[in-house]
């Protein structure tokens, strides 16, 4: 699971359904909640986490996509298993692990320093910890 801080940006609510948005080096993310606690509030610093499999990655990727969390981000090391493979990204101050199947890393021929975007689903993205 990779874990990173950020500062709540905005929150959006309708009924029981909660939409915060985060900045964190240089980015902005996005996480949809059905519930917030009452210490989740603007301007509050988390912890912020999402497990490696929920991290989907693209390359020369165009057009639209409906993921709220797109990151531009290196390939920093890559750990090839016989069936999955660890890739670490790095930005500015900001490290995220993705775990894909080897056959994945294979037919989009991912190398280290290579750039991918990083897709995570706003339901991926939780809280781990309020500060």
């Amino acid at each position: 699971m990779s874990q990173f801080r950020a500062t709540i940006s905005d929150i959006q609510s309708a009924g029981s359904i909660h939409i915060v948005s985060f900045t964190t080096a240089g980015f902005t993310l996005k996480m949809i909640s059905l519930a917030l606690a009452p210490n989740i509030t603007l301007h509050s610093e988390v912890i912020l986490g999402v497990k490696a499999t929920a991290v989907a990655l693209a390359k020369e990727c165009s057009g639209i996509l409906s993921f709220s969390n797109q990151l531009t981000l290196e390939i920093s090391k890559i750990e090839e298993g016989k069936l999955l493979t660890s890739l670490l990204l790095q930005g500015k101050d900001f490290e995220l692990e993705s775990i894909i199947t080897t056959a994945s890393k294979e037919k989009m021929h991912l190398e280290v320093a290579q750039k991918v975007t990083a897709l995570i689903k706003s339901s991926d993205l939780f809280i781990v910890e309020v500060l």
